[in-house]
């Protein structure tokens, strides 16, 4: 079988990059953060320019964590602008390599499998990386850096860890090279889907790189990280067996739709309580967009104090629904039992669980068909009206009041500013 060859192309910070380039400035050498500094200097930067960052500064800091005596530009994040450049720059990869090759892993990433095209191109991984890149930059002014590898797994690595030292910014790894070079990389939350909570655990039993994770014994990390442990034993010796064919042919068994914000500002239990109906609100629509009906529902609460335990929890519904009374009903009843009254609060998320296709639901004897078809028509209206005229055309009272956060956020993309 022919050995696979992935690329995973990043864009260097890519948004203070596009903020850097819409000012004519070098993003190499622009000292520019990109951030909300109307949320004061507790903000955090959604990106920095690498001048910065080779100063010393940290890739998701808050404002006031810069350095006083650095001079720098802060630009207000305007998302829909990254979106605009990031569709373009996918438009250049498509005239190199077809969609069913490419998995779009975030804005600003990319994975590609390169395997049949190194030798319609006549070129070698590294040659066609370069290609691409510099076809990014022609058209946008954004630079890129680039990792190659034997598997998705390698690909990843060598961009997020081996690029890094590479004059072109391209890392290149197999499995030989990725033992020989980075087994005993440090600290292991380099690595791709190792997060601060593995590594902790790793740590209780004396396991701080990969080379660790590769020469313990299996049944121990099955037993600690359950099905888990099987990403864990496999990327430890360099092995990924998934393709991107093989992302793009599945289906999820279960599915669900959340959303979550953190609140501009401290708030109390009622002022809370206000906003997740906005939110279940919002979120009911796009239910009835997808034609589908809830059976459960889920609600995090983040307190304004990191040391008091969050709140919420989840509850399965008595049937299925897509009636944004009841949905509202069900989640203030689960707010009110389960989250403190003393403390403010900071964060909420809301989800929608075991969906299921609304033409094949089962509804329980005491629905009300009548009332739940007005309603359903009703909301069909205004989803139509805010998908013509925006989601503030049509707006109810709960969002004036004076805590209502849904109008500033129908503005935003992603929970930033989406103004060009």
């Amino acid at each position: 079988m022919e050995e696979k060859i992935y690329l995973c192309i990043d864009l260097k910070s890519f948004y203070a990059s596009v903020e850097a380039v819409e000012r004519g400035l070098d993003p190499f050498s622009a000292r520019l953060v990109v951030a909300d500094a109307a949320r004061g200097r507790g903000a955090i930067c959604l990106a920095v320019s690498p001048a910065l960052k080779a100063m010393g500064v940290g890739g998701r800091c808050r404002i006031f964590e810069i350095p006083s005596h650095i001079d720098y530009i802060t630009a207000m994040p305007r998302m829909k602008r990254y979106i605009d450049y990031s569709a373009d720059i996918y438009a250049v990869y498509l005239q190199f390599v077809a969609k069913e090759d490419i998995l779009v892993y975030s804005i600003d990433e990319c994975f590609f499998d390169v395997t049949a095209y190194l030798r319609m191109y006549r070129k070698t991984p590294r040659e066609l990386a370069v290609m691409m890149m510099d076809a990014v930059l022609k058209k946008t002014g954004i630079p890129a850096s680039a990792g190659i590898g034997t598997n998705l797994f390698l690909a990843k690595v060598a961009l997020d860890i081996t690029a890094k030292h590479s004059p072109d910014r391209i890392g290149v790894l197999d499995e030989e090279s990725f033992k020989k070079t980075l087994w005993h990389h440090t600290p292991i939350t380099d690595f791709w889907n190792i997060g601060p909570g593995i590594a902790r655990r790793l740590e209780k039993y004396g396991i701080y790189d990969l080379w660790g994770v590769a020469h313990t014994h299996p049944d121990w990390l099955r037993r600690e990280f359950g099905v888990n442990a099987e990403y864990l034993l496999d990327h430890a010796q360099g092995v990924e067996p998934c393709t991107i064919a093989e992302i793009h042919a599945y289906t999820p068994e279960s599915t669900s739709i959340s959303s979550g914000q953190i609140l501009f500002e401290n708030y109390a239990f009622d002022d809370a309580l206000l906003v997740l109906k906005e939110m279940v609100a919002e979120l009911s629509l796009e239910l009835l967009e997808r034609r589908m009906q809830a059976g459960s529902i889920s609600l995090h609460v983040g307190f304004a104090r990191p040391e008091i335990p969050s709140g919420g929890g989840s509850r399965r519904l008595s049937g299925y629904t897509d009636s944004a009374r009841k949905l509202t009903a069900a989640f203030a009843d689960l707010f009110c039992s389960t989250v403190r009254r003393d403390v403010e609060i900071r964060r909420l998320t809301v989800g929608f669980g075991r969906l299921a296709a609304g033409d094949f639901v089962n509804y329980d004897m005491f629905s009300d068909f009548e009332a739940d078809e007005k309603e359903r028509k009703k909301q069909a209206a205004i989803l139509q009206l805010k998908k013509r005229f925006g989601k503030n055309a049509v707006l109810k009272g709960i969002n004036l009041e004076e805590k209502a956060t849904g109008r500033e956020r129908n503005k935003m993309i992603g929970g930033h500013n989406g103004d060009l």
